[in-house]
């Protein structure tokens, strides 16, 4: 891996006292993570939704799990956070996003922080580009990346709204995930054809913006032409103060 996203040679399997979990919410196409310690029993929920805290929290309960953290990758456009739910679900649970995000939360995320889950690591990596707080989230151990918008599978978040930048993607992307041992998987936040996962030696092959020169990169990007954002006006701003708008308003 580059310097800054440390030192890894190899992908292990994932180890018998580690639990994942990988949830679907159909109207925004967002994928929810659990993962948890088997034998110490602790967990964190990486972009959960705010629809489905109910869910989460009966599943992270039917499982005998203890919630840690409810973290999220970035500070999302197209749905509502279910962290600020999810603490007033399971007290004791705190709500983790990066520092650059601009929103609120109980923990920070500095540039390789560590979050840590019983025996288990995630490693915090700023990969900026979709928006400027972005964060993989990497399990060593485990040989999986979690890479929010920033990288998406055979395809990458829009770098048109909250900071983003084309330039700032691809090279985020080429320095920290593509960096990762071939065969880690990778789970992003959104799939809109049905796929789960891919891996760093797929995405390095096949996807179809990213391997292209930076340049042409740039170019495709600024001429994608999108529409505007629909959840954007009201997603935003409820997730800047951890959702909890959202949950205040259904009181």
């Amino acid at each position: 891996m580059s310097r800054n996203a440390g030192t890894v040679t190899k992908a292990a399997s994932q180890t018998s006292d580690f639990l994942f979990r990988q949830f679907f919410d159909p109207v925004s196409s967002t994928y929810t993570y659990l993962l948890a310690d088997v034998d110490g029993k602790e967990s964190v929920l990486i972009d959960p939704v705010v629809e489905w805290a109910e869910r989460d929290t009966k599943t992270i309960q039917e499982l005998g799990l203890n919630l840690k953290y409810a973290m999220n990758t970035h500070m999302h456009a197209d749905h509502i956070t279910g962290t600020g739910k999810l603490k007033k679900l399971l007290p004791g649970c705190k709500s983790v996003i990066s520092k650059a995000s601009g929103a609120q939360a109980d923990l920070f995320l500095n540039p390789n922080d560590e979050i840590k889950f019983g025996k288990h690591i995630l490693k915090c990596y700023p990969t900026p580009g979709h928006t400027e707080g972005c964060m993989t989230y990497v399990c060593e151990k485990q040989g999986i990346a979690f890479t929010g918008d920033t990288l998406l599978i055979r395809g990458c978040g829009r770098t048109d709204f909250q900071g983003g930048s084309a330039e700032t993607l691809y090279k985020s992307v080429h320095s920290v995930i593509f960096k990762l041992p071939d065969n880690f998987k990778l789970y992003p936040a959104h799939d809109y054809n049905g796929r789960m996962v891919t891996t760093v030696a797929e995405e390095r092959t096949y996807n179809p913006r990213l391997t292209k020169s930076l340049e042409e990169f740039v170019k495709v990007m600024n001429n994608l032409n999108l529409p505007y954002p629909k959840m954007i006006d009201k997603a935003v701003p409820a997730n800047k103060v951890c959702g909890l708008y959202e949950v205040d308003q259904k009181k």
